[in-house]
């Protein structure tokens, strides 16, 4: 009877369970499920189809052509391995730094560009004004850039609250991010210039952290702050999100940083040496790219022209900031197209440079950097091609071997976000994988042959608020 009793208790508290848990975190279950059970049939898969596998490998080395595949897939298989290892004897190289005093605390210049973002912007205002940081030396400026939902409102409501701490700008008309990180720049006073989203929140101690490294080091040019999703409890596509960006930031960056040469500081939170923005402002507001004026990329643009002058870029693993990023696909692939087309411009820039004697010491480093990224860009078609020659002639072995390749690719991520964070977070890194394999391989071919192309993407009127 008590067994009964038991049972009965566990099942009601199993069902409780089950009916407290929010429709997404059902979803999520379910989805991560699945993922798993891929991976296991992937292994099968694998096992079924080894002598498959031989044999198709087999046939491709009788023929000339697909003997030269080999020979191509195995030198870049070589390289992507040493430029890993590489990353990772860079990161365990590489120590965030400390921040330094009140006293030696530069004066700074925050400036927030809105456009669309209603109350956000409020909370991403309130948050700067919670920092830690001599009220003293700091500026803050929010420009609206033509929106047209309440955005201004919400910044005339933060001036009411902040009065002489808050300075407001008002665009005439939307001319872009970009145009209003100009307005920002022209108007600061301060000695570096930090630049953060309006749809970000950061800690109180961001903005000390973030500027200390232009203390420590004078030949520091910029500063890359460390990026968390915002949203990433809202829907599945931000929890995905979360453990790219703690690959792409807490690892890669800080590999980059290691070698003084971060590609790109994000837009989320940023900072810059005053006299290096200046010296690149009039070049960086009229950049053009194939007679076009250039709309998007500011931020992968400005750390290339800091770069340039021979500036070392840096990353702060310990200055935080939280940015919404998008729930929904359609969002996601307009982000990563408006990326991709940035890095195809901006790599095309670099080349310009980066095996000339643009700065003191050595320059391998950034020239390996450079290297990796292009090779993406450059292999971006054939790869296309050969996938969808697999697909066509083997699609079981495609699946199994793909599969097979997210499992032990994926695992450093998982392992990675794991040790950083909250293990049971960690495994979305599988699922993002199969997400990016096979519904966003197209992005890096389309970005390339559109790399001409303006427009913001996914400015516009938000869905909801």
């Amino acid at each position: 009877m008590k067994t009964k009793k038991t049972a009965s208790e566990l099942l009601r508290t199993l069902k409780n369970y089950i009916l407290s848990l929010k429709k997404s975190d059902i979803w999520g279950i379910l989805v991560l499920t699945c993922t798993f059970l891929l991976m296991i049939d992937a292994v099968y898969l694998g096992f079924v189809l080894k002598e498959d596998y031989i044999q198709f490998n087999v046939e491709r080395m009788r023929s000339t052509l697909g003997f030269l595949f080999m020979i191509v897939s195995a030198l870049l298989f070589l390289f992507k391995g040493s430029f890993f290892f590489y990353s990772l004897y860079r990161y365990f190289k590489y120590k965030h730094i400390t921040s330094v005093s009140n006293d030696e605390l530069p004066t700074c210049t925050v400036i927030v560009p809105a456009y669309n973002e209603g109350k956000q912007v409020w909370d991403t205002l309130m948050s700067l004004t919670e920092s830690d940081y001599p009220k003293e030396k700091l500026q803050l400026l929010a420009i609206d850039d033509g929106s047209l939902d309440d955005t201004w409102e919400w910044m005339l409501d933060a001036k009411k609250q902040l009065g002489d701490r808050l300075e407001i700008y008002q665009q005439p008309k939307n001319k872009g991010k970009r145009h209003a990180l100009y307005r920002g720049f022209n108007q600061g006073t301060g000695d570096i210039f930090i630049t953060v989203d309006s749809d970000s929140i950061v800690k109180p101690d961001t903005l000390r952290n973030l500027v200390s490294p232009f203390i420590t080091n004078k030949k520091c040019g910029a500063v890359a702050g460390n990026i968390r999703v915002l949203n990433k409890e809202t829907s599945l596509l931000p929890k995905m999100l979360d453990v790219s960006f703690v690959l792409s930031f807490e690892f890669v960056r800080s590999a980059e940083s290691s070698l003084n040469s971060v590609l790109c500081t994000p837009g989320a939170l940023a900072a810059y040496r005053s006299e290096a923005v200046f010296a690149c402002l009039p070049e960086w507001i009229n950049q053009t790219f194939m007679g076009q004026p250039s709309d998007i990329g500011e931020d992968r643009a400005m750390t290339n022209m800091i770069l340039k002058q021979g500036y070392s870029v840096l990353f702060q693993r310990n200055a935080y900031a939280y940015t919404n990023v998008p729930e929904k696909y359609r969002g996601l692939y307009k982000m990563f197209i408006r990326w991709g087309r940035s890095n195809v411009r901006e790599n095309i820039e670099m080349s310009k440079y980066v095996f000339k004697n643009f700065r003191e010491g050595s320059k391998i480093g950034t020239r390996f950097l450079f290297l990796s990224q292009s090779l993406k860009i450059i292999m971006a078609y054939p790869f296309l091609i050969f996938m969808l020659f697999f697909v066509i002639t083997h699609p079981l072995l495609f699946l199994s071997s793909t599969f097979l390749s997210i499992l032990v690719l994926s695992t450093f991520p998982v392992i990675f976000y794991a040790n950083r964070y909250e293990t049971k977070e960690s495994f979305w890194a599988y699922t993002y994988s199969i997400l990016y394999t096979f519904g966003l391989f197209w992005i890096t071919p389309y970005a390339i042959a559109t790399a001409n192309k303006r427009g913001w993407l996914t400015r516009g009127l938000p869905e909801k608020k």
